[in-house]
């Protein structure tokens, strides 16, 4: 009986489960897997459920409620028409900068930190740096009026461009850091050897840096686009909430914060996350119609 004790019961359960090919070390995943459902899973589902039980009508009646009012509608079409271009430009301005940055050069780390500064900025600080700069009195405008360019100041805050610029600066660094990254995963020896056959870099980039960088590239704009299509306060701060930059996770906010209708901004929520997977499917189905192969990385 000496043998017997409480680590016994627990030996024997580690034996059954290496049995069955589970490792001990998958145990680590555990309070990642807590955390998925906890901060995640639970959420999403909890939303899912409450948006089928609206305060009146049947389950889908909260749904047939969005689509059928235009005000409401029209929030999936600004929103778009936002993150769309933000998230385009923020993948092709990357591209050129992240191809030179792969390099060696005297400052790349200063110009490294340069790039990715506004991401320690905020969404907030971004927004109050845009008003000083691009609003009435900014010194934009001040610099137009100074020279005669302009007879009156150039609108740039408070309507589309406003949000459409707070875009483009917090998402840029994050498309920057994911270019740079798969760039850096293709192997060199391939350009050089290209280059040891007389092909220029023009030809370098569109022929073999290029087709390999596109999957990178597709989901780069996936990641971008989810984090412009969910813009929020630079809709409020530097936007027009009440007309063209009204976007659907603002009307998802007014229906839970300022009517109470928490079901109802539930089935809002959806629909944006639903208007999201849409949107990414296609950018993935696309490229694995016009792109097939490895990415050819380093290992």
């Amino acid at each position: 009986m000496s043998g017997a004790g409480p680590g016994r019961p627990l030996a024997h359960w580690q034996h059954r489960l290496a049995e069955r090919g589970v490792d001990r070390q998958l145990w680590l995943l555990v309070p990642a897997l807590i955390f998925v459902i906890a901060l995640f899973l639970y959420p999403f589902f909890y939303g899912l459920t409450l948006s089928f039980q609206p305060t009146n009508g049947g389950p889908f009646s909260d749904y047939a409620r969005f689509f059928s009012d235009a005000y409401e509608r029209g929030t999936i079409w600004i929103t778009l028409r936002i993150a769309l271009p933000a998230a385009l430009l923020n993948v092709l301005a990357a591209v050129p900068i992240a191809y030179r940055m792969r390099g060696r050069f005297r400052g790349k780390r200063l110009v490294t930190t340069l790039l990715v500064v506004p991401i320690t900025l905020g969404t907030v600080l971004t927004a109050q740096g845009l008003l000083n700069f691009l609003g009435p009195t900014g010194w934009f405008n001040r610099i137009l009026l100074a020279t005669n360019l302009v007879d009156e100041p150039v609108r740039l805050i408070h309507n589309y461009w406003g949000v459409f610029f707070s875009l483009v600066i917090t998402g840029f660094p994050f498309a920057f850091l994911l270019v740079l990254s798969y760039l850096s995963g293709i192997d060199p020896t391939l350009e050089r050897a290209a280059a040891t056959l007389g092909a220029d870099w023009r030809r370098r980039f569109t022929r073999i840096t290029l087709p390999l960088l596109m999957p990178g590239l597709a989901t780069t704009f996936c990641l971008t686009f989810v984090l412009a299509f969910s813009v929020f306060p630079s809709a409020v701060l530097v936007g027009n909430p009440a007309g063209e930059t009204r976007v659907i996770s603002l009307a998802a906010y007014q229906a839970a914060y300022e009517q109470y209708d928490y079901p109802y901004a539930s089935a809002i929520a959806m629909i944006m996350g639903f208007v999201e997977l849409v949107i990414i499917a296609l950018v993935l189905a696309a490229r694995n119609r016009f792109y097939t192969g490895s990415t050819g990385g380093k290992g």
